[in-house]
């Protein structure tokens, strides 16, 4: 709109007459114009004169701009205006894909009110334009708690802010004198959420902290680092923020005072009576959902309900699952390209909610209507509302995640029962103890009080506290194993269920075991006994009828858009998933017979047995029919024989045939599936490169870099289940 507002301007002001016209003319004019200001200003509240007349854009852009000298005008998105209109002093950005950086922000805001009298504002980096960082108030101060997804990239909603910070001259709002820093007066701490097993470890913070530190800003102490993949996440965290506050502290000449908790939310239980039910998110995702409009695309905040049309066992033995999952999205405005991720948005099991409604008093009152606010004007509600416990616990709480120990020495305060209370402070003040209890048997929050606290057990935490204590339920991300060339309408999942045996209980994965429960429902099976989880599979007012809320994410994992290109795709288990879509599509375009050039793909595939989980078998020998000599499936089994044989071994073995497709035929690699085991492999191509090249390891990785930074070689990986408390 803001194109066509200046448009509308630039084409007003050169319809006024030259000096022969009179002053009543001018008159007209004038009353014309004012109008027309009103008019377009009643239409777009970020419209004003100076953008009308073409002098200055009506706002901030999106960060991906070049030049200099932007001004800044009334706009939302400019997080100086922001500060400055809510009284604050200090804002908390966070970039965040599973919430875990978000709950970190919060966490922070929350400390620094409490300890310091901070005023502190929570920023989605999503929400705000960059260029006016230049004008940040030197008696402010920036906090950025940013995760790294995948392959050292930027999650969704710290994107737009990765590739304006980045750069080597961002297009900041005013002009800076030749020889000043641009952001000479941001003050600023920074921590960052990884996972050791992926090779760009913390890339993302590290980025950032360089670029804000050559573009002048003043970082406040050490930037800090956890890691997913030891578990040392939480740890990290705390350990760092104490250092940092120090810095803040003495930076910004603050008092520190004793902490007390403050809520930050208020809950209020609404009389049926004065509620309509139609007005109650009972598990609705979105407004338009509840309201059943389509006024907004489906996405990331508005998932989609899709048909499940087809589910079926990929694994012949009964003690593991796969899934081979169809979803139809006709109708739900929702497309895909071959290489995208499917957005699965999961519920809870009924027995977590009954735990979590029971442990903490709410059984009884499980459908009350409830109002959830922010107590600061600049804060939001964590999930819909109103809505009900039920629906909250069931449908928009991560009550099955883990547990992180500030939250148990927060819930801690509000223990009444002494042998419960001695046993929450211990936990929340002593690292090794919370491991063995907690993180180790991998304990939900409900679980650990029943773990505890003796006979029946019960914690009369106000609801309020629990919003704080547990985050909101994510969706789960899955690689599409089907081609839109092939399935324009249907979209394909290959998934595993993930479950960890204990000797007292089962752990079981929240969306896999989802997803399990929809596959059994529509073949009309019996659970087996150690699958017996129930779940609302109508959903809320039955609305999901067979199907399940999902959203895609569009990913640059992607085949050449050469397709004489020869390709070398390496998935072990699930990580095959993209790479059926690959070959599928490939095959496709060698049936239509128009001429196409298709290059050879080769893939490295590992699993078990043979005779228990090669997923696809049979569909691989069908392909293999069409592409003829242009597909070579290589597997490797690890528990067929005495000896172990792993896709790295068949890569050594088909070294030299590797190289030639990859360096003399400008071939592309793909890696999908274990982060670990992605860096293994990468290990592998070095070595191969050096022997069969015969370079050094350090031309080798050198080569692999350049294949990197051309797109000739991409990894899709994830952390392996065993290395973090956080299944899917």
């Amino acid at each position: 709109m803001g194109d066509i507002n200046v448009d509308v301007g630039s084409q007003l002001v050169h319809k006024v007459p030259d000096a022969d016209v009179d002053v009543l003319s001018y008159t007209w004019i004038v009353i014309a114009l004012l109008s027309t200001l009103a008019f377009l200003g009643s239409k777009n509240a970020s419209f004003s004169l100076r953008s009308l007349l073409g002098l200055q854009p009506s706002g901030a852009g999106n960060g991906k701009g070049k030049g200099k000298g932007k001004s800044i005008d009334s706009n939302p998105r400019c997080i100086v205006q922001r500060l400055e209109e809510t009284n604050k002093n200090c804002v908390v950005f966070f970039g965040s894909q599973s919430g875990n950086a978000q709950d970190f922000a919060e966490k922070l805001a929350k400390e620094g009110h409490a300890r310091f009298g901070l005023e502190t504002l929570v920023a989605d980096l999503d929400d705000y334009d960059y260029e006016t960082l230049s004008q940040f108030p030197s008696d402010k101060v920036a906090l950025f708690v940013l995760a790294s997804y995948g392959e050292g990239e930027p999650t969704d909603n710290a994107q737009a802010f990765w590739d304006f910070i980045i750069e080597d001259e961002p297009a900041f709002a005013d002009d800076t004198p030749d020889g000043a820093a641009p952001l000479q007066t941001l003050r600023y701490a920074a921590f960052g959420l990884g996972n050791s097993t992926y090779q760009h470890y913390n890339a993302v913070v590290r980025k950032v902290d360089a670029s804000l530190q050559r573009l002048g800003a003043q970082r406040l102490g050490a930037v800090g680092e956890g890691d997913e993949a030891t578990r040392t996440m939480e740890d990290s965290f705390l350990s760092w923020k104490e250092a940092m506050w120090e810095s803040v502290r003495v930076a910004m000449n603050l008092d520190e005072h004793e902490a007390r908790f403050e809520p930050t939310f208020v809950v209020t239980p609404q009389p049926q009576q004065q509620i309509s039910t139609d007005a109650i998110y009972l598990g609705e995702r979105s407004h338009d959902e509840l309201q059943g409009t389509k006024h907004t695309p489906h996405g990331p905040h508005n998932p989609a309900i899709v048909k499940l049309v087809k589910s079926e066992e990929l694994f012949s033995n009964t003690d593991r699952h796969c899934l081979h999952i169809e979803l139809d999205l006709r109708d739900s405005g929702l497309s895909y390209q071959t290489g995208d991720h499917v957005a699965v948005w999961p519920m809870n099991a009924d027995v977590e909610v009954d735990r979590f409604l029971r442990v903490f008093g709410l059984l009884d009152d499980r459908n009350t209507p409830i109002q959830i606010s922010a107590l600061d004007a600049t804060g939001h509600a964590p999930i819909p509302s109103p809505t009900t416990y039920d629906a909250a616990v069931r449908y928009y709480l991560e009550i099955a995640g883990p547990v992180s120990r500030q939250s148990v020495g927060t819930i801690a305060g509000f223990a009444t029962d002494p042998v419960q209370k001695a046993a929450l402070v211990k936990l929340g003040q002593d690292k090794d103890h919370f491991h063995e209890v907690v993180s180790g048997p991998m304990l939900n929050l409900a679980q650990l009080i029943e773990a505890i606290t003796p006979g029946t057990p019960t914690c009369p935490v106000p609801f309020a506290v629990l919003l704080e204590c547990v985050k909101a339920l994510q969706p789960r991300y899955y690689s599409i194993s089907s081609s839109s060339l092939v399935q324009k309408d249907t979209v394909s999942m290959t998934v595993v269920v993930e479950s960890v045996q204990f000797p007292d209980r089962c752990f079981k994965g929240i969306s896999t075991n989802y997803l399990l429960a929809l596959k059994q429902q529509q073949n009309q099976e019996s659970p087996i006994e150690h699958d017996t989880s129930t779940y609302a599979l109508a959903g809320p007012r039955n609305k999901y009828e067979h199907g399940l809320p999902i959203h895609i994410r569009h990913s640059t994992f992607r085949l050449p858009s050469d397709t004489s290109r020869p390709i070398v795709m390496i998935g072990p288990g699930t990580g095959v998933a993209p790479f059926r879509a690959f070959v599928q599509e490939r095959a496709a375009q060698v049936q239509a017979g128009t001429g196409i050039v298709v290059g050879k793909s080769v893939l490295f595939y590992g699993c078990r047995k043979e005779s228990e989980d090669f997923v696809y078998k049979q569909e691989w020998q069908t392909l293999q029919e069409t592409l003829g000599d242009r597909f070579q499936l290589h597997t490797a089994f690890s528990r067929q024989t005495a000896k172990k044989v792993y896709v790295q071994d068949l890569l050594v073995d088909h070294g030299a045939e590797v190289l030639s497709l990859l360096l003399d035929n400008g071939g592309y690699l793909y890696i999908c599936g274990d982060a670990r085991m992605a860096r293994q492999v990468q290990t592998t191509l070095s070595e191969i490169i050096s022997r069969e090249s015969n370079v050094s390891l350090s031309d080798a990785e050198a080569t692999i870099r350049d294949m990197k930074s051309s797109g000739r070689f991409q990894v899709c990986a994830s952390p392996s289940l065993f290395l973090v408390h956080h299944i899917q």
